[in-house]
Formats: structure tokens, sequence, C-alpha cells
């Protein structure tokens, strides 16, 4: 029997890295009606607070909270995460079992973080391109080729560089913000509570700043490798509230 076929599939290397970076889009999106499913390319195990079990009862917990229809664990390996065939066919696998349109990943170097990080960008990125690939499905479990419309960046704040994007685009996530503090806060054996409490301060004010910008209580940034496309660029603006907010209502002038 074929898997469901998902609208949108976010997929990092470790357990939380969605939660913090994409939480309240992928809760967003849910609320929308969407199909979504996250894909952990590790487990994020070994580390000092954790361990495999704990770790994949806290991912479990998250998804459920966030509503996904979706979530995966794949067996790569935390600490050694690295491009290359093998994790592209995991990967991309997965994108032609759950077909998607639209697939979201974390962007830029983290070189005072962990390394996978921008290895998973670079997995993402083949994977795509693998994932529409003909005459190859041994490679894939057997699935067949899968062409995926869109790839969206989540860049990361403490990238070593600025970078330069074609475009970029924001998500209100302003009434789905609890749920993304939730999901975060359901790994316990990565945050203690003043470890959750500094974590949790700084994905607020970065949520916030981003949403700001665009009139938002808070959201969070996209970016494409191109530009937006848009066919009819006055009904995308039609009744968004405009980054300042809407305009004073006209006093009405009363008897003189």
């Amino acid at each position: 029997m074929s898997a469901e076929q998902l609208d949108i599939i976010f997929t990092m290397p470790h357990p939380d890295d969605l939660e913090i970076t994409c939480g309240g889009t992928i809760a967003q999106l849910v609320a929308l009606g969407y199909k979504v499913g996250v894909v952990h390319m590790t487990d994020g195990e070994p580390t000092p607070r954790g361990t495999p079990e704990a770790r994949a009862a806290e991912s479990r917990a998250a998804a459920e909270i966030l509503g996904v229809r979706v979530m995966k664990t794949l067996r790569l390996t935390n600490r050694e995460l690295l491009d290359g065939p093998a994790a592209r066919y995991a990967v991309a696998t997965e994108f032609r079992r759950y077909r998607p349109r639209v697939v979201v990943g974390m962007a830029g170097r983290t070189p005072g973080a962990s390394p996978d990080h921008y290895q998973a960008q670079l997995i993402l990125e083949a994977a795509r391109f693998y994932s529409q690939l003909t005459k190859w499905d041994d490679r894939f479990d057997g699935t067949p080729p899968h062409r995926i419309d869109w790839l969206w960046y989540r860049p990361v704040g403490i990238s070593a560089e600025v970078t330069h994007w074609h475009s970029t685009f924001v998500v209100d996530t302003s009434a789905v913000y609890g749920k993304k503090i939730a999901a975060i806060s359901c790994y316990a054996s990565q945050f203690d509570p003043p470890r959750l409490a500094r974590l949790l301060h700084r994905v607020r004010a970065a949520d916030a700043s981003e949403g700001g910008r665009c009139g938002f209580e808070y959201g969070e940034l996209f970016a494409l490798p191109h530009a937006v496309p848009m066919s009819d660029p006055l009904r995308h603006f039609s009744g968004l509230t405009p980054p300042m907010g809407p305009p004073p209502t006209a006093r009405t002038e009363g008897p003189a």
C-alpha cells in the first residue's frame, strides 16, 4: 500500500531542530488543513544529557503537539552526518514515498554549533534532485520518481555568513505560537529549566523580530533560491495588514 501523500515535508538533522526553527510554521500549516510531515535525519544521540529512547519519546510528543501527519527519524549518524550518496538516498526515499509539493530545510553554516546543520542543507538539496531521477528506483526502496515543486530554506540566526537570498517571506505564527513553545519544551533531556528559559527567550525575541517586520506578533522567515513567482500581486497583498498597521480611522466631524 502506498503512503499517504503529504503537502510539505520539513527535514533537519536532529530532533528539536525543526521545533526550534520552524515549529510555528508547522503548526500554522496544520491549522490551515495541510498534510505536514517531519523527517529527522538522525536521532540526535549521543548527547551529554539524553538517550535514544528519551529523544524518541520527546520527538513523538512534539510531533503530536504540532499535529503532523507523519514523523520519521532516519538512521543516519549524528555527529558524522555528511553529504554523500547514502544520505541522499535515505532522504530522497522519504520524498518519493510521501510525494510532497514543498520541502523545507535549514540553511547556513554553524561553526559554533554542529556541522551536521550545513551538511543537512546539502543533503536536502541533493535529495530533492535525486527524488525525480528515473531508472534508479532500486536506490530508493523501489519508490517511484517524484518531482518536488518548491524548496524553502529556513536560515539560522547563528550562521557564519550573512547570506543574500533572492527572496524571502514570513509566515504569521502568532495564532499557534503556544504550540511551538510547547513542542520545544518537550525536549527536557536537552534543555533543563534554566537552559530552556534561555533558549525560549532567544527564540521569542527572534520570532518577534521576524514577525514584527511584517506586522505580525510572531513570525518565521523563509528564503527561496529564486525570486517569488507571483502572477497576481494585488490579489496576494489584498487582505494583509500593512507592516506598520492599518491606517487610522478617519474622524467624523460633528456639528459645528
